[in-house]
This record gives C-alpha cells, sequence and structure tokens, in this order.
C-alpha cells in the first residue's frame, strides 16, 4: 500500500520497548516524529495508545484492539487488520503504524516506507521491532545525531 507507512525509534538489537515505555527520550526524535505524523492518520495498538499522555494533537487516532466494547473520545477503534487495512485502501492520506511490536509485525509487509530513527545504542527492552530484508528497500539517511551521549540517524526505508 502506498499510503501506509510506519515510524519507530530502534536500538541495535531492534529494542522499541520496556514496560510499556520507550527506552530512549530523544528531543529531536521526538521532534521527529511530530513534524512527520502531523496532520496524518495514526495507527495503533490499545497498548501502545494507552501508553500516551491521550490523544496527540492535530492527528487522527486508530486503536486496533480485540475488545468489541473499548472506546476512547476521539478515536476510531478497529477490531480487525483487515478493517484497518480497508480504512487505508479507501484514504489518499499517509497513515502511520506507530506501535507497538505486535502490530508493528502485523502491518510491516503492507507498508511502502519505514521511518526509522536508527539508535547507535543497546538496552533491555521486552518488545522489539520485526526483523526485514533491508534489501527490499532504498535507504535515505540523515546525517549523524549526537544526544546526550547517544548517536542516531533518522533512516527512511522506500519498499523497492
Amino acid at each position: 500500500m502506498d499510503n501506509l507507512s510506519l515510524i519507530a525509534a530502534i536500538g541495535k538489537n531492534n529494542e522499541l520497548g520496556i514496560n510499556n515505555s520507550l527506552i530512549w527520550h530523544l528531543s529531536e526524535d521526538l521532534k521527529y516524529f511530530k513534524k512527520v505524523t502531523n496532520g496524518k492518520t495514526i495507527i495503533m495498538g490499545r497498548k501502545c495508545f494507552e501508553s500516551l499522555p491521550g490523544l496527540l494533537p492535530n492527528r487522527k487516532h486508530i486503536i486496533l484492539t480485540n475488545n468489541k466494547n473499548y472506546k476512547v473520545a476521539g478515536a476510531i477503534i478497529f477490531n480487525t487488520i483487515d478493517d484497518i487495512l480497508n480504512y487505508v485502501k479507501n484514504t489518499n492520506e499517509e497513515c502511520f503504524i506507530i506501535g507497538g511490536g505486535k502490530i508493528y509485525d502485523l502491518f510491516l509487509p503492507y507498508c511502502k516506507k519505514l521511518y526509522l530513527t536508527e539508535i547507535d545504542a543497546e538496552d533491555a527492552a521486552d518488545v522489539f521491532f520485526p526483523v526485514f530484508d533491508k534489501e527490499l528497500y532504498k535507504k535515505e539517511e540523515s546525517e549523524l545525531i549526537n544526544e546526550n551521549g547517544i548517536d542516531y540517524k533518522f533512516v527512511i526505508y522506500t519498499r523497492r
């Protein structure tokens, strides 16, 4: 799908998070996330949504959950992957998968672009980004950024 992308910050070993929280809090990465997703639809699992401080400003929220009674004012709730894929197919806007790990795993095969902040560090994690074949993608990367002694780059992988 040309209009389905994902965005994530990952460590050297594909670490994403621990205890339903981000591992690294890098201000430039958070600004990048805000810039890239501003005005767009963001798609996430229930746990990911519950880890946020609430609805993120200027974004349409879609939450995937098995709980048919789950409600969030201001968000769209879907109970199946197919429902979300149909939604994405029927819109022209770019939609972003924003987590968590299971959601990335489910939607990775459908994403045209992967916006990854690749962090040159390792840390304990209980959620990981799925391994993918980088040879299937064209790669663009930013200059190296150093923040709080941690090096990282913004990398965009576009499916060939």
